[in-house]
């Protein structure tokens, strides 16, 4: 506590860290300051002046709360705690001279304008506004800029802050966006006219406090309380980031970011944010079964008797695919298990160790990032793979953190060593040991799937684990399927892999497996949302709940079990995922112990109780894999196109748009 300091706001005496701003320390002390331009997790800019405080004793003009700290103030008389005002009258009449001066130049659009409803500004006119102008001049008028398909301009109604400069050049790691001009000529404008070329541009609509920068693909659809806003995780990558899902009747609007410090903290990504027309399109609204090589519509009678006759005595293997909550995976490993089928989840070829959760997740949290002094990067580009925590390491670079990778030389948006690309210089960092001063330093190692997906995989992560143990380093396992870590934990795998749980089965009953082939031969039992590769190959189709449609647990790469609530229902005769497995073990004959969600969690939450902590990241035992021989060859990035990784993305026309002008931007390189 002596560490602190005693200041008075408004007649309180609180005790604060010197090094917070007099804005923090408001905050600390539950009094509101009004802001436009700062921001808890961009640089100060200063430049809004809305935030304006008076600090007693010092000069006579009020001073911006966001660019002083505790430890600039004075003491008062004879010692005493410096004294700041947040409701005086200078305060009070700085306050509404500044809101004077943004309104000068704001035109009338409240009534047209998307930010309708949750705009700062009309907040903050509400308290510090007039009803009046005194200003008669024309209003300046600036050039709407074109930033590609997702974020839509009307830069009439910007006020300056500059978050969505600081945010690109920061937190996304381009520099496309600036400011140019000074006083009524300064506008924010893009280098060249480019469009953004950030996996998090969204981000800046919600970091706009008008309405200068809305949502291109929501733009004029609904109002903000029409929505029901649900809290939920996303599934687009394995990071599983927090969000919310605004929802009208059966349809989601759009999908926001929540807050997590210790997972997104407030970004997401533009796929997690703009996914929500795929979930309209495409969709199995009703079962389906394949006659004379053709799919015909059936009733769920039908198709649940059909997928009963094909099971029983014959070999199944189950697959679970990559959206798959734990909940409909665990019912399924019971109801095919039991049959004594196999089971898999690891349906990309990644050599994970079944049971030994200090290996195929890792040891690490995501919030270590933040504290590590070197990071290395194998077989991993996680801009692609989980694009904002590609921005913690950046922010983990930005604070003095060393990068190295070993895989393909990629764009990450910071600065790193590039060891090699294969596995010679895997090797080489093993063989070379610890040194004094990596041994010194806080240090991460993270391993993608592009590394453990080859047949080294095993020899891979143990290296992997060699490297952590020699340098006291933490190991993140980064998955690129959001249901995988949970699938493992309930032990949804078969020694040998893939090919193993494959082998002379007779039905394959397929969970949303879109991303691999099916061998032919096979009767295909697909359950899934979409009708995407996995429907083709089906002879029976039972139409499943998407990730917004039903309750679900989701364990992210860090092994951290989340809820995702449900926020709307599904289409047509489609249910939740879990009851239609539920349905077919009574077609079976060997119904499944659990009539509701709520007895299947109870039954999940006995078998594996580190499910029921939720928001929780345990503590993985560290289990060492035996050194094996590696292969030969690069590692291989797992994911070759960041926005056409599942059924919805490849449904959704704002990811095809983005696909297209990505490839786009991916010029072929001469010949020397």
């Amino acid at each position: 506590m002596s560490d602190l300091r005693k200041i008075i706001i408004d007649d309180m005496e609180v005790e604060v860290d010197p090094a917070l701003t007099l804005l923090q320390a408001c905050e600390q002390a539950g009094v509101e300051i009004p802001r436009f331009c700062y921001h808890e997790r961009l640089s100060i800019a200063g430049n809004c002046r809305m935030c304006l405080v008076e600090v007693v004793g010092g000069p006579p003009k009020p001073a911006a709360s966001c660019a002083m700290q505790v430890r600039d103030l004075r003491p008062g008389p004879e010692g005493a705690p410096p004294v700041i005002k947040t409701k005086s009258p200078m305060v009070k009449k700085a306050r509404e001279g500044v809101m004077e001066f943004l309104l000068i130049n704001h035109p009338l659009d409240c009534p047209i304008c998307d930010q309708g409803g949750e705009c700062d500004l009309q907040d903050q006119a509400m308290a510090y506004g007039v009803d009046f102008s005194r200003f008669r001049e024309e209003k300046r008028s600036a050039i709407d800029l074109d930033l590609g398909p997702l974020v839509e301009t009307h830069m009439t109604r910007c006020i300056s802050c500059t978050r969505c400069v600081r945010f690109t050049t920061e937190v996304a790691g381009i520099s496309q966006m600036g400011q140019t001009g000074r006083g009524e000529d300064a506008e924010i404008t893009s280098y060249l006219n480019e469009t953004l070329h950030s996996e998090l541009q969204g981000n800046i609509i919600d970091l706009c406090p008008v309405g200068a920068l809305v949502s291109k693909p929501y733009a004029f659809t609904a109002r903000p309380w029409e929505l029901k806003k649900t809290e939920s995780i996303d599934v687009m990558d394995a990071l599983g980031s927090n969000i919310r899902v605004d929802t009208r009747g059966r349809e989601v609007m759009r999908v926001l970011p929540r807050n997590h410090d210790g997972v997104n903290e407030e970004w997401i990504a533009d796929k997690t944010r703009f996914i929500w027309d795929g979930l309209r399109r495409q969709r199995l609204d009703r079962p389906y079964l394949r006659e004379n090589g053709k799919l015909r519509p059936a009733s769920w009678g039908e198709a649940l008797g059909a997928a009963a006759a094909a099971m029983k005595g014959r070999k199944v293997a189950a697959l679970a695919g990559d959206l798959a909550p734990v909940e409909a995976i665990y019912a399924l490993g019971q109801l095919v298990g039991g049959q004594g089928g196999t089971l898999e989840c690891r349906t990309d070829g990644a050599r994970l160790p079944i049971g030994n959760r200090g290996a195929y997740v890792g040891t690490a949290t995501i919030q270590d990032i933040d504290s590590a002094e070197l990071i290395l990067l194998i077989g991993t580009n996680p801009r692609a793979e989980a694009p904002v925590l590609n921005a913690r390491i950046r922010k983990a670079w930005l604070n003095g953190a060393a990068v190295a990778v070993i895989g393909e030389a990629v764009d990450l948006t910071y600065d790193y060593e590039h060891i090699g690309a294969d596995r010679a210089a895997l090797s080489s960092v093993l063989e070379r040991g610890a040194s004094e001063d990596a041994a010194s330093r806080s240090s991460l190692v993270i391993v993608g799937q592009g590394a453990l997906s080859g047949s080294d995989g095993a020899a891979v992560l143990a290296a992997a684990q060699q490297i952590c143990a020699d340098t006291g380093s933490g190991l993140l396992v980064l998955h690129s399927a959001a249901s995988r870590v949970g699938a493992m934990d309930v032990g949804f795998a078969t020694e040998g892999g893939l090919s193993a749980a494959l082998d002379g089965a007779e039905v394959i009953y397929n969970l949303g497996a879109d991303e691999i082939e099916i061998p032919a031969g096979a009767t295909v039992i697909y359950q899934g949302s979409h009708g995407d590769r996995g429907a083709h190959r089906a002879d029976i189709i039972l139409p499943g709940a998407a990730y917004t449609e039903e309750s679900g647990i989701f364990v992210n790469t860090e092994g951290r079990p989340q809820m995702a609530h449900r926020a709307g229902f599904p289409p047509g005769e489609a249910k939740e995922n879990w009851s239609i497995l539920r349905a077919l073990s009574g077609e079976l004959g060997a119904k499944l112990p659990f009539d509701s969600l709520a007895q299947l969690r109870a039954a999940l939450f006995a078998a594996h109780p580190h499910l029921a902590a939720i928001d929780t990241v345990p503590v993985n035992p560290t289990v060492a894999l035996t050194a094996g021989t590696f292969a030969q060859g690069n590692f291989v990035t797992p994911i070759r196109d960041h926005y056409l990784t599942n059924p919805i993305a490849r449904a959704s026309s704002v990811m095809a748009e983005l696909s297209k002008q990505a490839a786009s931007r991916v010029l072929p390189v001469a010949a020397e």
